[in-house]
Order: structure tokens, then sequence, then C-alpha cells
């Protein structure tokens, strides 16, 4: 279970932060379609840091997970990035822009959550476009025909988003997120409200739309499997700290006794992890 420790921050607050990041973000092809972290800390006005000292850099199209046990720091950190939480040392650069000190809805930063948290009021057309108002209405129908092709819902565009199925809906909220063109995405636990199969099904699906679109993307998940099958390397986090990062054959091989217990402890059958 993902734990915040921010109880003066009502849960609605998050939501709106982040929509309106997509109202205001118009950010061009051209930009760069980088994160770069030097030394984050986060620390939370109870004194507790919750992150400390994280180097991190995530590539174009590249899908970095953050996996480790509740409480290691993964979703603090995938909330400094954002700008949902201060970042009390070190930097943020998204795009080739120092946006340590930016509020949230100057990043630039596409973010996608547990329940998606589609817009009822809307369809399904209605949704995506949501954070690409500022477009002229034909380019704009352009962009959202699209996203529903990328996210192989064609023709969707017109669907209440109650007739959508949980694997639907978090695809459209994918799309919308995806919408402004952001250079960095941004996912926490997309896929742990849904069952198991339909949890492996989405969970290839939601790579190929990711890569496809060319962002760097930070994914937290606390679910090995989904980790390896989404990510293109995997960071494990233990006590606010990323201890290593790499794909699974390398870390299997870990110098890190801790990585090697964490990945022991999942998969008590599997030889491969020594």
């Amino acid at each position: 279970m993902t734990i915040f420790r921010t109880p003066h921050r009502p849960a609605g607050a998050i939501h709106e932060d982040v929509d309106h990041t997509a109202r205001q973000t118009n950010e061009p092809p051209s930009t760069p379609r980088t994160l770069s972290l030097r030394g984050v800390h986060v620390r939370y006005d109870d004194g507790f840091e919750a992150v400390h000292g994280v180097d991190l850099d995530v590539a174009p199209g590249e899908i970095v997970v953050l996996l480790g046990a509740s409480g290691s720091g993964k979703s603090s950190l995938l909330r400094g990035i954002a700008g949902l939480e201060a970042v009390t040392q070190g930097s943020v650069n998204v795009g080739g822009v120092d946006v340590t000190r930016m509020p949230t809805f100057k990043r630039g930063i596409g973010m996608v959550f547990q329940d998606g948290q589609l817009f009822p009021y809307r369809n399904v057309g209605g949704n995506i476009a949501y954070g690409i108002a500022h477009m002229r209405r034909p380019q704009r129908q352009e962009r959202v025909n699209a996203l529903l092709r990328l996210i192989d819902l064609p023709g969707y565009a017109d669907r209440d988003v109650s007739t959508l199925s949980g694997g639907q809906a978090q695809r459209v909220a994918l799309a919308r997120s995806l919408a402004p063109n952001p250079p960095v995405l941004l996912l926490d636990e997309p896929l742990s409200a849904l069952d198991a199969i339909l949890r492996e099904d989405l969970s290839l699906q939601l790579r190929r739309i990711v890569t496809s679109a060319g962002v760097a993307a930070v994914y937290v998940t606390h679910d090995q499997a989904e980790a390896f099958r989404v990510a293109d390397r995997v960071g494990i986090m233990h006590e606010g700290m990323i201890i290593d990062i790499g794909t699974r054959s390398e870390l299997v091989n870990s110098a890190h006794s801790i990585v090697r217990q964490f990945l022991r402890a999942a998969n008590p059958d599997d030889a491969s992890v020594s």
C-alpha cells in the first residue's frame, strides 16, 4: 500500500494540481524529452526524510520502474519529481530545464494515477482533449483520434466513460496525460486496481504506448513481475535510496545483498535469483 505522509493535503488537491498542469502545458515536439535527478532529497513537515540523495537519468522513450517495499520512498520520489512534494535538496531537470523550484503546473509533466480519475461529465474524447483546449478544433480532434488509435480504442471518442472497462479507462487516462505532449510521464501504480490477468495484458500495452510516445517515463509499482514486463530498467529502492538499477539479469547478479534478498523474497522458487 502506498504511504503518503501529507495529511495536510486533501487527496483531491493532487489531481487538481496535475489537471492544471494539463491545461497549461504546451510542450513542442522539439523539447528535449529527458528527466535528470541529482542528489534529490524529499523531507516532510514532520522531519521524516523519505528520499535522500537520489541520482537518476531517464532517456526519451525509456521506462524506468521504481520497485521497493512500502515505505521505501518510491512514491515520495515520484511526488518530488511532480512537484507535489518539495525537493528539499538536489535538483530535478525536465526536458532540459531545471524545474526544482517550479510549481507543478509549470513543469510540463504528465501523470497517471492508480484510479485514472476520468471526468464523469466528459465523454472519452472530452477527457483526452482536456489538456489541449488551446488547440484549434480540427487539430484537437486530430490529436484525440491519433491517441485513440495509439491506445487501441479508435472510434471511442463519443463513448460515455461509465461504459468503459477498468483497462479501457486506464488507457484513456494514459491518453489524456499524453495529449499535451509532455516530455516526462509519471505513473503511480496505474494498474494496481485491476485484476492480475488484466494487469499482465495491460502492462504490455502500456509499455508499447509509452515507448511509442517517446516520453521519459518513471513508473512506480510494488509488483515485481509487472515491473520487469514494463521496464527498460528497474531501480530498487530501499530506505529512500535507489541502491541498484538495471535489467532483471543485472539485478539478480547485483553486488548488493539487499537487492538479491528482495528479489528472492518475491521469487523463492526462481533458481536464477542466487
